[in-house]
């Protein structure tokens, strides 16, 4: 694989490798638990600044926006003018966002600050990805791949549990203010002990037009996705669905005549990154439809607060965070193919059962076990996954990869989230009536059921074995 090699590939079991993992790990799931942990801090921030509901969406969405606009852009900048540079530069960034928002007086404040902060996670997301698969070895790849996933993605998870006992102990305010510190510790230790590396056969001109293009394309399906789930015929919502459409095809257009593209079509010329990533659409879009379901229907219909819905996953939390480094090794002894199948399969097994749980469900018997089942295959599915898709790409486009899987996963969770509650015949009303919610909660978890048996399908009639071999 081409690209700009570290002098010294870090060993996982090293110190270097203790200390990168941990600035990697701090900084995504930094950015991974502000995604989640606003939201049950929404009602305390109207309270607080008078928003009204259009503000209150916007303090999530225009985080989310910004995000998924520029992720692709982020992991591409990286790989030409450094990893490490621009991960730092993000952190940094988003660590001064954090700190507006946490300031703000005014929801036209916190709702700036908040795209501000997207811009940030664009740039160190990515890079923090990249940044493990480039520097480890190959023989540690996947299993550092796993602890990753497991202590970066737990902080999305969390978030909601961790933002209710913020809010109900002290004040929303503390949600953005301890990125802060965070982000000063990463700052501190991936200065010390993360190696720098770029893609040194990137020598012209940077790729302005398919840059904008992609982030106009992206940003704008990402608008129409959100609002649709408010009211699909807008005209707002028909317009930026349009522009999104025509600058995807000019960006397609505009990569396939480049002489260095942003994205290089060649990519997609890879069976397994193909098919991987049509795996995490798929994946992603379950988990995105079900983890919303699940927690509104605890609240609504079985009459759990914001805390106590939160805490109910963690069981799910526990078994992804112990399991998902097993699974990185795992799939690196045996091939990623059978992970990647059983996986999903586990996890809609599992949210098939939740799809039960209604008024009087009693915890243990209705939503533990299908939490647990869940929780083992999110964690037998997600390093192999992420893996995967990395090493089908070359090093040198490791940051395009992981930018690339991220704006994959984020449109699937946006698309299941916008549109479900339309497809099972939800409107916005009903999230205040149970009764009304429980009767399409059940049909909409089944539908994530089956996208997890479409993303095992897809693994295994694309994936090969030999994928993740040094």
């Amino acid at each position: 694989m081409a690209g700009s090699p570290v002098a010294q590939p870090v060993h996982l079991g090293s110190a270097r490798g203790r200390w990168l993992l941990l600035a990697t790990v701090l900084a995504s799931g930094m950015a991974f638990l502000d995604a989640t942990a606003v939201t049950v801090a929404l009602p305390a921030i109207g309270r607080e600044l008078g928003a009204s509901l259009a503000e209150l969406q916007w303090t999530v969405t225009g985080y989310t926006l910004a995000l998924a606009a520029l992720v692709l852009l982020g992991g591409a900048l990286g790989d030409r003018y450094g990893r490490r540079r621009v991960f730092l530069v993000g952190v940094g960034w988003f660590a001064a966002a954090s700190l507006v928002c946490g300031l703000a007086a005014s929801p036209g404040q916190l709702v700036a600050a908040r795209v501000l902060q997207g811009v940030g996670g664009a740039l160190l997301t990515p890079g923090s990805l990249a940044l493990v698969q480039a520097s480890f070895r190959p023989a540690d790849r996947a299993r550092a791949i796993g602890l990753w996933s497991a202590f970066a993605g737990i902080a999305g998870l969390v978030g909601p549990f961790l933002g209710g006992l913020l809010v109900d102990a002290a004040s929303w305010r503390l949600v953005f203010l301890l990125n802060v510190p965070v982000a000063a510790a990463v700052l501190l230790v991936a200065g010390r002990h993360v190696p720098e590396s770029r893609d040194e056969s990137h020598r012209g001109r940077f790729d302005v037009p398919g840059a904008a293009l992609g982030a106009l394309a992206l940003g704008a399906v990402t608008h129409a996705l959100i609002a649709a789930g408010e009211q699909p015929g807008r005209p707002d919502v028909v317009a930026a669905g349009v522009l999104g459409v025509v600058a995807g095809a000019g960006f397609v257009v505009r990569e396939r005549r480049a002489r260095h593209p942003l994205l290089p079509p060649s990519l997609f010329a890879e069976r397994q990154f193909t098919g991987a990533n049509l795996a995490t659409f798929a994946v992603y879009g379950g988990l995105g439809g079900s983890s919303l379901f699940l927690v509104l229907q605890l609240q609504l219909v079985l009459g759990y607060d914001a805390a106590a819905a939160g805490a109910a996953m963690l069981p799910s939390i526990a078994l992804i965070t112990l399991l998902s480094p097993a699974a990185g090794s795992l799939a690196m002894r045996t091939g990623p193919r059978l992970p990647m199948t059983v996986g999903p399969l586990l996890t809609a097994a599992g949210t098939a059962w939740l799809a039960g749980v209604d008024a009087g469900s009693a915890y243990l018997t209705a939503v533990l076990p299908g939490s647990l089942l869940q929780g083992l295959g999110m964690a037998t599915t997600v390093a192999p996954l992420t893996a995967t898709v990395l090493a089908a790409a070359p090093d040198a486009l490791a940051g395009v990869a992981s930018g690339v899987n991220n704006a994959v996963a984020r449109a699937a969770q946006l698309l299941a989230v916008a549109t479900l509650p339309v497809a099972v015949g939800l409107s916005g009303a009903d999230y205040a009536r149970p009764e009304v919610f429980a009767a399409g909660y059940r049909t909409a978890m089944l539908a994530c059921a089956g996208l997890f048996v479409v993303g095992a399908a897809v693994s295994l009639a694309t994936i090969r074995d030999d994928v993740l071999r040094t």
